[in-house]
């Protein structure tokens, strides 16, 4: 018959004290200006990335839609206006007339 011997294992508390408590603080502020100042250096690149690929993909789906026209009239250096779609301006309703209201004392 074997003998399984663990090991004791000993938990020991211990107590928070005043310069752990500032040290902690400190850990944290520092953790804190590190990641603004990564941000700083770093998300304006990333920004500037996400722009040019939404600009691209915006772009694709542009020439998708319209079949590459404007390729097409870049060259001949012509100006084509669809008015088929212009929208008619749009009168404003009346709703009523304008009551002026006094105050009685």
């Amino acid at each position: 018959m074997e003998l399984l011997i663990l090991p004791k294992i000993i938990l020991v508390m211990q107590e928070a004290s005043f310069p752990g408590f500032i040290r902690t603080l400190i850990y944290i502020i520092a953790i804190y200006y590190i990641i603004k100042f990564l941000a700083r250096l770093f998300l304006p690149i990333l920004v500037k990335k996400a722009v040019e690929k939404a600009g691209e993909n915006f772009q694709k789906q542009q020439q998708y839609a319209q079949g590459n026209s404007w390729q097409k009239t870049s060259t001949n250096d012509e100006i084509i206006i669809d008015t088929a779609n212009a929208k008619k301006p749009r009168e404003t309703k009346k709703v009523g007339e304008y009551v002026d209201y006094e105050e009685i004392d």
